[in-house]
């Protein structure tokens, strides 16, 4: 993080440096146990699958942002005020197909931690189904 984030963040941030990196460190350890989970329902490494994923921030200019750099990835996203908390904002939507081995699954993860923080979003996790075509 650059001196000029560092003062951008000031005072309206929505994920501070610490949540974040707490956000990061909860987010990859709970992902071996989602896949452990998934081989359980027959999810083997040679399937792929597209992931739904989760995100909040505090204003709709941040969750612009971040749906924009999702769909550049070539993911469906959207964004909309969370129906728990008229504060915040709810980024959701679908990846591409992702090759279900730890390691590509963990490196996403890893880089939707990393986008969400630059557009100062929280990951708030992923899901599937197995019942993809």
């Amino acid at each position: 993080m650059g001196i000029l984030d560092f003062f951008k963040r000031k005072g309206k941030s929505f994920v501070s440096e610490a949540a974040y990196n707490t956000n990061k460190v909860t987010q990859v350890k709970l992902t071996p146990q989602t896949m452990g989970q998934l081989r359980k329902l027959n999810v083997n490494e040679e399937r792929e699958l597209k992931l739904e994923f989760f995100f909040y921030t505090n204003t709709h200019e941040k969750a612009q942002a971040l749906t924009t750099d999702l769909g550049n990835l070539g993911y469906q996203a959207s964004n909309s005020l969370s129906a728990s908390n008229s504060k915040e904002y709810v980024i959701t939507g679908w990846t591409t197909k992702i090759l279900m081995t730890d390691s590509s699954v963990g490196e996403w993860v890893n880089q939707m931690c990393d986008l969400g923080y630059k557009h100062d979003c929280e990951f708030d996790g992923w899901g599937t189904t197995p019942e993809q075509e």
